[in-house]
């Protein structure tokens, strides 16, 4: 069996940072599926699943609500292994042209407050796994190591 794109990524050089995993066109429109890679894999511990399920309710929820970007939107989830997330989007974008979303919605991540939106047993299938402010520490975290100043490097991935 061939192995898939993801897999060929070099995960020893791989930094945190904004990376465009893939293009795909379907019919006439393009999807754009970004790598938001939030920790350097095995290296540094994965994120609990905890934060990482506040982290995708905050970001969907802000980013199905953006008034420039919430009609584009096609996903937004969790890795598998724990160390970022996945943001398709509708449309051919490069990795830059989202620099200042994904500011924004970290930026909203780190200073929400209140309760995390379908965090209830009606809405959510695992609405007690939620840790908040580890979700916000994150997002700072990963503010200020990464999206301020992001240099070319953290932008294409390593060969």
């Amino acid at each position: 069996m061939e192995k898939i794109a993801s897999f060929t990524i070099d995960h020893i050089k791989l930094q945190p940072g904004v990376y465009v995993s893939r293009k795909d066109h379907i019919g006439a429109e393009t999807v754009t599926t970004f790598d938001i890679r939030m920790t350097s894999p095995n290296e540094e511990p994965v994120m609990n699943t905890a934060e990482v399920h506040t982290i995708e309710h905050l970001a969907a929820t802000f980013l199905r609500n953006h008034p420039a970007f919430g009609n584009r939107i096609v996903y937004f989830g969790p890795m598998g292994c724990r160390t970022g997330f996945y943001l398709l989007l509708a449309g051919d974008y490069c990795s830059k042209d989202i620099i200042p979303l994904l500011t924004e919605m970290f930026t909203f991540i780190r200073d929400y407050v209140g309760e995390v939106p379908g965090a209830s047993p009606k809405d959510c299938g695992n609405y007690l796994d939620m840790n908040l402010p580890m979700a916000k520490y994150l997002a700072g975290k990963y503010l200020r190591e990464v999206l301020d100043g992001i240099t070319e490097d953290r932008l294409v991935y390593p060969v």
